[in-house]
């Protein structure tokens, strides 16, 4: 498997309706990190423009297109721009 950078922008306006389609949203990012397919995430710090970043694991990037299709915020036209990069981990890659 792969590793993949995702990041997320918010659309402008979207804060009340991330705020109701969260639990969601964290119950998929959940299932994913249970399965072992998503390694980190996390929103990016209040100074920053509003998105995250996901380190996802994947057999390809349309695969992980795919499980990211899925996921309530995407579904829910909550990400105004998505990225999904393939990432050669270089330090770091045996889990130190």
């Amino acid at each position: 498997m792969a590793t993949f950078a995702v990041t997320y922008s918010y659309a402008n306006g979207t804060a009340a309706a991330r705020d109701t389609h969260r639990p969601s949203h964290v119950e998929f990012l959940q299932s994913q990190f249970d399965g072992g397919r998503l390694l980190k995430s996390g929103p990016f710090g209040p100074d920053e423009a509003p998105g995250a970043l996901l380190v996802i694991e994947g057999e390809s990037k349309a695969d992980v297109e795919a499980l990211m299709d899925q996921d309530p915020f995407f579904r829910n036209n909550l990400v105004e721009e998505r990225s999904i990069r393939q990432w050669n981990i270089f330090f770091g890659a045996d889990g130190k």
